[in-house]
């Protein structure tokens, strides 16, 4: 019972901190507190914390307690204009540092093909690794169209990475199509970002568009759920009487599986739609 109950209370500390209930850098409540909050022994919050600190979230100072070491990083999602996690990274005072670990073309399902719209060819695959102070932040797979992927080279793709490679190149970016969802980690997954098989995912998906409307890039990323959040802010819509909070999207098929692999990409066609407030 010990041993689930530390999980369990290492789970909910881990949201109150992504949630910024302590504060950029803030001292949590103390050993003694934590337990009486959660109503076990102190050992226990202790062994709940030094989970936390092996994840990069807390350290123990001596003498004075349990502090927060960064809290998640925070991308807010605004209309009219597209913002990466490297600028939330960035914005933090801290760098991003992305380790490749697939560089190359492959044959692709025809599901990424359709969605890039390339009727044959190879696409350009790049799976990778970002990690911030040597803690793993996010996982992404991303798909070039052959035409464009020529200009890329594996130093590219680690640095600056390939949508800014494709800027250099005079590939504008117009638009961003983004999709967000919930996802577990693969064992795969797991071993790249240091977690445990089937730890909490936040799975987006940006599929990058020129001027005319064409694809021009597709991006899979897979964070690790308690190091990054989005944030959106809403306007009240005063003739607005629905029942359900603004922004929320429903399913049109809630019972099928999110892929996994490098064939977790899904078409187009399968996105969510709008449930307006």
């Amino acid at each position: 019972m010990t041993s689930s109950r530390f999980a369990t209370i290492a789970v909910d500390l881990r949201e109150r901190i992504a949630l910024g209930e302590f504060g950029q850098l803030g001292a949590l409540d103390s050993e003694a507190d934590l337990g009486r909050h959660y109503g076990v022994s102190r050992p226990t919050v202790r062994k709940a914390l030094e989970r936390l600190r092996d994840q990069g979230l807390v350290t123990a100072r001596h003498g004075a307690g349990w502090f927060v070491t960064g809290r998640a990083f925070h991308q807010p999602l605004a209309i009219g204009a597209f913002r990466h996690a490297g600028s939330a990274v960035t914005e933090s005072g801290r760098a991003a540092v992305r380790r490749i670990v697939a560089f190359g073309y492959v044959e692709a399902a025809s599901s990424l093909t359709a969605t890039l719209r390339v009727a044959e060819g190879d696409l350009l695959y790049v799976r990778s690794v970002r990690s911030v102070d040597g803690v793993a932040l996010d996982i992404a797979s991303e798909w070039v169209p052959p035409a464009l992927a020529g200009a890329i080279s594996r130093d590219d793709a680690t640095d600056p990475g390939i949508w800014a490679t494709l800027a250099r190149r005079g590939v504008r970016i117009s638009s961003v199509r983004q999709t967000i969802t919930a996802g577990a980690a693969s064992d795969p997954d797991a071993v790249l970002l240091g977690v445990e098989p089937a730890s909490p995912l936040l799975l987006v998906r940006r599929l990058a568009l020129d001027a005319d409307g064409l694809p021009v890039a597709l991006a899979d990323h897979r964070y690790v759920a308690h190091r990054f959040v989005l944030e959106v802010e809403f306007t009240n819509d005063p003739g607005s009487a629905g029942q359900e909070p603004p922004g929320l999207r429903a399913l049109d098929d809630p019972g099928t599986p999110v892929p996994t692999g490098h064939q977790e990409a899904r078409p187009a066609t399968t996105h969510p739609r709008e449930v307006h407030p």
